[in-house]
């Protein structure tokens, strides 16, 4: 056996550095580490011994996800749409699990493994969508509260899913037959509730005391974590050391030291997540992925499509405008991390053939990679297909009922009322000249219709809502938004419908003020320079005094 230490080094190595090859085109980590496992063999990074040392503690890297899931797992994020999230997420989980059931059935696997195939693809990647909707500015935009949603929601569901197959024993026939799912069922209430029960009462005070030392509450974690694991994954209980993970987590939740504990843990889970992604690639043999390439290629299409599609269908049917459906929809164009580990599990479990582990990782690869693009460039293909997409949109759907009904000429258009839009529309509003605000976060709206200011609820770059802000009337327009790809259409849109309006826009560094000054706008706010100048100004000596009166206004604005 060789070194495990040396090979493990050598993985780490080699993880890293593809990992930064990744995030050069912007792509997830976890695909350069599954490229990193489907090197090791071959390159002869590391041994079939250490393969098994490899598996245990990818085992952990999933124990300790699904115990900082459990910590931080917060259903209000879902209270402000949450009727949305549960409606389009069951929805969506149903349909895309029968399509998806049914398509598996027509390459030949059979009932069981097609209702896994199914579920695996049914599930979208949380940790992928929200990072890339983070990097666009787009988490606090209505498609992108949607979304985050609805992914939570189905997060919820997955984690039943995968207590209910970790109940299941190995030897139990593979067909579930009533009675065991009942069993699964019953054992899973109990042991919420008894976690649930010790989250609200002992746990809270002994780690109250157990806190005075970060040491301590760190050790005590792990210990708590796998401790737990352990007892569940017994044979009287049944269920998976993973799910021992997740129930550890819930049962810590309610205490007011569990975003230390997440703080602590999360750079251990990291490491062995990271494992966990390298030995699932270290599994897809040459032989094995040609045995299941031409499935693989097909179920790819179908989630990369599909999914999309249903998605369009119900937030269409609810009442949302082609955009928000179109956005909401790509962001489900991929499967989950959870996808692969509950094949992975299945696998383990006996229930799923290696076969089956090699075609959903397929997935997850070929599935990453597009729908990133696809999200990271959704504007420009909702402008491509914008035509062809009137068959998702109802007319006074529920996005119009938050807008206001404006005829205004020779205005201010401001676009985005959030941060810096909100203090540009705090002066602006002094001025003689009426101001109209588009944004496309329904809390910011509903404040402003609070407030009586005019202002309507979209995208200023949707036709429609280019026509309610009278833009061809404008004499100023005033872009916020941090994506470029948007400045851009909102600038051609613009000029294309108004000559005269003064376009402002704001940049974030110097090339993009450059960029936008070439297409003709007629100021670019460059806030580091805004910001200095500002105090610069300030430091003068015979401006001094005034830094308390600037310190109360500002105070004033905070609160």
């Amino acid at each position: 056996m060789g070194s495990i230490f040396f090979e493990l080094t050598l993985i780490i190595c080699a993880a890293a550095i593809l990992a930064m090859i990744f995030r050069f085109f912007k792509q997830p980590p976890m695909l350069a580490y599954i490229l990193t496992g489907m090197l090791i063999i071959p390159f002869g990074i590391a041994s079939h011994q250490n393969l098994v040392v490899l598996s245990n503690f990818s085992e952990l890297g999933i124990t300790l996800l699904l115990f900082l899931l459990g910590l931080e797992f917060n259903l209000t994020e879902l209270k402000s749409i949450g009727k949305i999230a549960f409606i389009s997420a069951f929805l969506q989980i149903i349909t895309t699990l029968v399509l998806s059931f049914l398509v598996s059935l027509l390459f030949g696997f059979s009932v069981v493994i097609s209702l896994f195939i199914g579920v695996a693809l049914t599930f979208s990647s949380t940790i992928i969508v929200v990072k890339l909707l983070a990097d666009k500015k787009d988490l606090h935009s209505l498609y992108g509260k949607i979304s985050v949603g609805f992914l939570l929601v189905q997060d919820l569901f997955a984690i039943f899913f995968l207590m209910f197959i970790a109940g299941l024993k190995p030897e139990i026939s593979i067909t579930f037959t009533l009675l065991s799912i009942l069993v699964v069922f019953l054992k899973g209430i109990v042991l919420f509730a008894l976690i649930i029960y010790l989250s609200k009462t002992l746990l809270p005070k002994l780690l109250h005391h157990i806190a005075r030392s970060e040491e301590s509450l760190f050790l005590f974690s792990l210990a708590w974590v796998f401790g737990l694991s352990a007892i569940i994954s017994m044979p009287a209980i049944g269920f998976s050391i993973e799910i021992g993970g997740f129930l550890a987590g819930v049962a810590l939740a309610n205490a007011a030291e569990n975003f230390s504990i997440v703080a602590k843990v999360r750079p251990l889970r990291d490491f062995f997540v990271t494992l966990f992604f390298v030995f699932l690639g270290s599994q897809l043999g040459v032989g094995s992925i040609e045995k299941v390439i031409i499935p693989a290629i097909i179920l790819s299409a179908f989630v990369l499509i599909s999914k999309p599609i249903i998605m369009m269908v119900i937030m269409g049917v609810m009442g949302y405008k082609k955009r928000t459906s179109f956005l909401a929809g790509i962001s489900t164009a991929q499967i989950s991390e959870f996808s692969l580990i509950i094949i992975v599990l299945a696998n383990k479990m006996g229930r799923v053939p290696s076969d089956i582990v090699t075609l959903i990782t397929i997935i997850g690869i070929v599935t990453f990679i597009f729908s990133t693009y696809f999200i990271m460039h959704s504007s420009k293909l909702y402008k491509l297909l914008e035509k062809y997409l009137n068959v998702f949109e109802w007319k006074k759907g529920k996005e119009e009922t938050l807008s206001s009904e404006i005829n205004f000429e020779n205005h201010i258009v401001l676009i985005g009322a959030r941060r810096m839009g909100e203090t540009i529309l705090n002066t602006v509003e002094n001025l003689d000249s009426q101001v109209v605000v588009v944004d496309f976060d329904p809390d910011v709206v509903k404040k402003l219709q609070e407030k009586n200011i005019p202002c309507i609820f979209g995208d200023i770059i949707d036709s429609d809502i280019q026509e309610k802000a009278c833009i061809e009337k404008a004499k100023i327009i005033i872009s916020t938004l941090t994506d470029i790809e948007d400045n851009v259409l909102i600038i051609k849109s613009v000029r294309s419908k108004n000559h005269k309006a003064k376009i402002i826009v704001v940049a974030y560094d110097a090339e993009e003020a450059k960029f936008f000054y070439k297409m003709g706008v007629d100021y670019v706010v460059l806030p580091h320079i805004a910001g200095g100048r500002q105090i610069a100004k300030t430091l003068k000596s015979d401006e001094l005094e005034k830094l308390e009166e600037l310190r109360e206004k500002d105070k004033k604005y905070l609160s």
